[in-house]
């Protein structure tokens, strides 16, 4: 086979198939990953001091990766929240209000939007920017509270966050678990991001159109537009009209410039990520000082909480188990040591060469492979707690295929975060279906045929691009 595998192979594999199945069956995986590291360090190590260090290491190589991930969340987080306080968010949206005539053109407003939006606020604050201003807009027309939360769903936490092209924490986790660079996976879904988009959004809008005009949401109630309204009118007066007519345009012109920078400059993964993320805390103080004025010290700080809040809130889950993924490559000798094989290139290279010695594995059985683990790491709402997985079998049945490494990546972080990051599972759904008003079971069942459709569509188109 020309490499040897040993029992940290097979407990390491045995572990994988442990969290899948946990995962299918809804049940959380931190424990599980807890012990697999732990397991893996006794193995290694022959000692139970450095098994328990081990997964407190592991945790702490975890959260290295992860911090300029978490941090710049965090940030655009906080961002927002000084953004909502002010009724900014109010004012960069109210123009699009008047593309919104039918409810053809108010699902594609809201959802294009939403796609925009979420790239650089992240889809959670988007949702609830969006749906306080435009949902009355949208209902008032004729959509359904449920067109619109179908829009936000798809195209934010669908779309934007599978792609995550401008903040990339995504395709960061799954890159690292690949061990590729971040460029090539971002490169490499693009074209499976446009292929998963449209497939699913124009599928999602056919139906919708179609139910509309069988009646099915002809006894809904206009309690929502009532709610929204009524929130929106509760924003806080800080700043004048004039003020937030000026920062609304400074805003996105201050973002607009970031991108710019990323193409000229060519800026990268972390380099990308941080002028985002400097970007956000200047416009945070900026905002608060003109808001707040004396009190802006503390309210800066505030912000700030608020936003750490939700992003460790966010990646608790995500933090055992990319320190068990890790374990799969360099990370190995980082946290228990050099306790592999001489000519071992980490236990995935492992296994995925003794792979390709065992099974004639070629491209088509490698993407379905990565479509359904990547669909199967999303049940647990969370859409980037199984990422690492997703990036890590990538690796593996790459190195068996002998190629098309990125390709597979791409293909399980999408097929990750479209089930998972809040289009599928209801768990997910909570904050778009408690915004709109709607059931978020029912919102789930509505996303599901389209969803379903555009998954098969782009692993068909990643067999040809790989």
């Amino acid at each position: 086979m020309g490499v040897e595998l040993t029992v940290l192979h097979w407990i390491y594999l045995a572990f994988i198939v442990l969290i899948i199945g946990f995962m299918i069956a809804r049940k959380d995986t931190s424990l599980v990953c807890i012990a697999g590291i732990f397991l893996l360090a006794a193995t290694a190590t022959h000692s139970l001091s450095a098994a328990i260090s081990g997964v407190f290491n592991s945790f702490i190589y975890a959260i290295t990766e992860l911090l300029p991930t978490i941090l710049v969340i965090s940030i655009i987080v906080a961002m927002s929240k000084v953004l909502t306080a002010t009724g900014i968010n109010d004012v960069m949206i109210s123009p699009f209000t008047r593309f919104i005539r039918t409810p053809g053109w108010a699902y594609w407003t809201i959802g294009i939007l939403m796609m925009i939006i979420s790239c650089f606020f992240w889809p959670s604050p988007a949702v609830a920017l969006m749906g306080a201003v435009l949902l009355p807009v949208a209902i008032r027309v004729g959509l359904p509270a449920l067109g619109a939360a179908m829009a936000m769903n798809l195209f934010g936490h669908g779309v934007a966050l599978s792609g995550d092209f401008v903040i990339q924490g995504a395709p960061k986790l799954t890159a690292d678990a690949a061990g590729l660079p971040v460029s090539e996976v971002i490169s490499a879904s693009v074209p499976l991001v446009l292929v998963m988009g449209a497939a699913t959004t124009i599928t999602a809008f056919l139906l919708l159109r179609r139910d509309m005009k069988r009646g099915y949401f002809a006894n809904e109630a206009n309690e929502v537009a009532v709610t929204a309204d009524a929130a929106l009118e509760k924003t806080e007066r800080l700043l004048s009209n004039q003020a937030k007519n000026i920062m609304a345009v400074i805003i996105p012109v201050m973002f607009v410039l970031d991108v710019i920078a990323m193409f000229y400059l060519r800026l990268q993964g972390g380099e990308a990520t941080a002028l985002i993320g400097g970007t956000a805390i200047f416009i945070l103080i900026f905002i608060s000082i003109f808001a707040h004025k004396q009190e802006s010290f503390e309210e800066i700080t505030n912000y700030l909480i608020e936003g750490f809040q939700f992003g460790f809130k966010v990646f608790g889950p995500v933090i055992p188990i990319a320190a068990f993924f890790y374990l799969g490559d360099a990370g190995f000798g980082k946290i228990i040591g050099e306790h592999l094989p001489k000519l071992s290139q980490g236990i995935v290279n492992d296994l995925g060469v003794a792979l390709a010695h065992i099974v004639p594995l070629n491209d088509e059985i490698g993407a379905v492979t990565l479509t359904v683990v990547g669909a199967i790491t999303g049940l647990d709402g969370s859409g980037f707690s199984g990422i690492s997985l997703a990036g890590s079998v990538a690796h593996l049945f790459a190195t068996a295929i002998g190629g098309g490494a990125a390709t597979l990546t791409a293909l399980g972080q999408i097929a990750a975060i479209w089930v998972g990051g809040g289009t599928l599972v209801p768990w997910a759904l909570i904050p778009a279906a408690a915004i709109c008003g709607v059931d978020p079971f029912e919102l789930a069942r509505r996303n599901l045929v389209p969803v379903t459709i555009g998954i098969v569509i782009t692993t068909i188109a990643a067999m040809f691009l790989m």
